[in-house]
């Protein structure tokens, strides 16, 4: 219940009726059969509209799914491998990295570091450099190569086509 004395009122018709004590307006909406609803609640005086508020949460929750259904999903491919890994391995995933980003996805490149490999977290760091430049501006970089425990990963995604 809308508990300040005054509100400014807006009728079913979008006209506005101007500042009107709390009491008329909720007499108006209930003459009209529609339901007064609190639309500004932070304005001085507070806006107040006069609608059938069954129909308004229908629109409102159809317009919310349209919006939903034309969103763009961010799709996210993870590829894995090690700091000592083959040239012919690194050339090898490089290639299906390509792949992901020409199919519009993002790639997180992960680094996993086991036991002894932590104190050379350098190489997992040139490996990375190093699937860079085999793209070779195929791809942005989201974020640059960073540390996560044991891991060291970067994220890239797709040049845009404009």
């Amino acid at each position: 219940m809308i508990r300040v004395r005054e509100v400014r009122l807006v009728d079913d018709e979008g006209n506005q009726r101007g500042i009107v004590p709390t009491p008329e307006a909720m007499r108006i909406a209930e003459e009209k059969g529609l339901d007064l609803v609190e639309v500004a609640p932070q304005a001085k005086p507070p806006v107040c509209k006069i609608l059938d508020y069954g129909k308004f949460k229908f629109d409102k929750d159809k317009k919310d799914r349209e919006a939903k259904r034309k969103q763009k999903q961010v799709r996210l491919k993870e590829v894995r491998m090690q700091p000592k890994i083959e040239e012919h391995d690194l050339e090898f995933k490089t290639k299906h990295i390509r792949e992901f980003l020409e199919q519009g996805f993002k790639v997180k490149v992960t680094i996993r570091f086991r036991g002894r490999e932590m104190a050379h977290t350098e190489r997992g760091k040139d490996v990375l450099e190093r699937i860079l430049d085999l793209l070779e501006g195929a791809c942005n970089v989201d974020r640059r190569p960073a540390m996560e425990g044991r891991f060291m990963s970067m994220i890239i995604s797709p040049k845009s086509k404009k």
